[in-house]
């Protein structure tokens, strides 16, 4: 089944981009027109928090998008190059924003979507999300 995939450097501007991507592959693969905010939201969330977790951890890598049409639904995924030791939720001594915000970002996607999956691995994390698609 197709897949899109999108790679782009950790900059905010980018992720717009991925947002109206995201949104117009979620359309063709046949997600609701009522769900589709949801789904810009919750790839804005996940892109931006993967844009921080590598800034704040300078971690060159890009972020990557993969858009996966399956058989009765789109998923989504948005995967970071930050190691989960580097993520870890304990602030340091000058507090951590980044990673308040990171966590702010995944109680929103929590929130917008019904089947979401957050994995951390020693090479970076995975937010996976999806959503059923209407059948014609």
């Amino acid at each position: 089944m197709p897949t899109v995939e999108l790679l782009f450097s950790a900059q905010p501007e980018h992720v717009r981009t991925a947002r109206l991507v995201a949104a117009a592959v979620a359309r063709r693969a046949g997600v609701d027109e009522a769900v589709l905010d949801e789904v810009r939201l919750a790839v804005g969330e996940a892109c931006s928090r993967a844009v921080g977790l590598h800034r704040s951890n300078g971690v060159e890598a890009p972020v990557r998008v993969r858009l996966i049409e399956e058989e009765k639904k789109f998923a989504i995924e948005v995967t970071d190059e930050v190691p989960s030791s580097a993520s870890g939720s304990a602030p340091d001594a000058a507090g951590d924003d980044a990673g308040d915000e990171g966590e702010m970002g995944l109680a929103v996607i929590s929130g917008l979507v019904d089947d979401v999956d957050v994995t951390e691995t020693a090479t970076g994390g995975v937010i996976r999300m999806s959503w059923p698609v209407v059948t014609p």
